[in-house]
């Protein structure tokens, strides 16, 4: 029927499968962005399996679109009740559209239907959807290649060490087979046997840049002085940011390789394509939570070294506000660098304390603590003046008292004499 139309929904993204203009207005209701679906790759996913032939059709019929899920577009997906696959955990649910309303799908289908019937070729599919997440964050690595002013190609071919210049090559090779993949819509073995050596390069090249990351951290925190405190700070500045995008690359082409892995197994060994593909699922995010702590402690010591610059401001008016620039251009980019992965980020920068703020605030203390001295002299003087008189009022009771004992004692030996 026209106004039905196909929900799947992984843990990264939501598969809308339909009429285009159902579809369209579905995606609309929702306030969802979305991609072309590239309906040969479920097709070919689909492939013969038993109870998945309508459900092929269907799809190469329709128009597909996918989302990106986040944590408010998930939430709005999941108020359709889709129901889940255990053995894959794929979701899956058919709606209706409600006589043409933009605001009226429901849930409609109450039978399991082709898709969930098949535990095959939810797996299939399930594979298929992982790739869609992995290609969408190749494509926003490559969004933000494009932003930064050290393109990666430059870095790489710029650098002497020669496990850098191992990973132009697994790149080119990398990329060739994405283009035949894309061309012919699977990976043979010939293609794979071209790329599967790759792996080990670009994981050497990612070791090897999160240890240069993890330098530029430590000499930050080896100086003491704000002088050599400036010189690390201004050189993190200018290493980091190539550093990232090389780590970025890395990234990008270690995805490429979990999506051509994919598209192996399913052609080489489908039954084993489910378990593949939570292995992969299982190794990117170990490596995302690797890339975190790294970059995160390069943040840590950059917002550190920006609050130790404005604590001496006043002694270095110049290099301090010098150094807290520094830590918050690398402390941007890496946010920026781990936003693009998906990786939640904290605290960002740290503002420059100028030097007449900071002045103000030493002069208002001095002022304060002079005022405190001038009221507690006064309460002194006050008290000493105080004490004085009462020695002088004692002092002249005394004096006086003696002088009228003299006296007396003089007129007692007149009166005898």
């Amino acid at each position: 029927m026209d106004d039905e139309i196909q929900l799947i929904r992984d843990g990264d993204g939501l598969a809308v499968i339909g009429n285009q203009a159902t579809v369209e207005r579905f995606l609309v209701s929702e306030g969802l962005s979305s991609k072309d679906l590239e309906p040969r790759r479920f097709r070919s996913a689909l492939g013969n399996a038993a109870g998945a032939a309508q459900a092929g059709s269907d799809i190469a019929a329709g128009s597909g679109r996918w989302v990106k899920l986040t944590k408010e577009s998930a939430r709005r997906v999941d108020k359709y009740g889709l129901r889940e696959s255990s053995p894959t955990g794929l979701s899956t649910g058919v709606l209706k559209g409600d006589s043409g309303q933009i605001k009226g799908f429901v849930e409609f289908a109450k039978g399991p239907g082709p898709l969930r019937a098949n535990p095959a070729v939810l797996a299939n599919v399930a594979a298929v959807m992982a790739q869609l997440a992995m290609q969408q964050a190749m494509d926003e690595i490559t969004d933000y290649l494009a932003t930064i002013d050290e393109k990666v190609d430059d870095v790489l071919r710029a650098q002497e060490d020669a496990e850098l210049a191992k990973m132009v090559g697994a790149e080119f090779v990398i990329e060739e087979a994405m283009t035949i993949r894309e061309q012919v819509g699977r990976v043979s073995e010939i293609t794979w046997s071209k790329v599967q050596n790759t792996s080990e390069t670009i994981a050497t090249t990612q070791v090897y840049t999160l240890r240069r990351l993890d330098a530029l951290a430590e000499k930050m925190e080896r100086k003491a002085k704000i002088g050599e405190l400036a010189t690390a700070a201004e050189e993190a500045e200018s290493k980091a940011r190539q550093w990232l995008a090389v780590l970025a690359r890395c990234f990008q082409l270690q995805d490429a390789m979990a999506v051509l892995e994919l598209d192996r197994v399913l052609d080489a060994a489908p039954e084993e394509l489910d378990r593949h593909r939570n292995g992969i699922r299982i190794a990117r995010r170990n490596r995302l939570e690797l890339i975190a702590r790294s970059t995160e402690r390069l943040v840590t010591r950059m917002n550190a070294a920006a609050d130790e610059a404005n604590a001496k401001v006043l002694l270095h008016p110049t290099k301090s506000p010098a150094v807290v620039q520094s830590s918050n251009q690398v402390v941007a980019g890496v946010h920026d660098f781990r936003e693009r992965l998906g990786i939640e980020s904290g605290r960002q920068s740290s503002e420059t304390r100028r030097w007449a703020a900071a002045a103000a605030e030493v002069r208002d203390k001095a002022f304060e603590t002079g005022a405190k001295g001038v009221g507690a002299a006064r309460s002194l003087g006050n008290e000493t003046l105080d004490r004085a008189r009462s020695t002088t009022s004692r002092l002249s009771s005394g004096i006086a008292e003696r002088a009228r004992r003299r006296r007396g004692d003089e007129e007692e030996r007149d009166a005898e004499g």
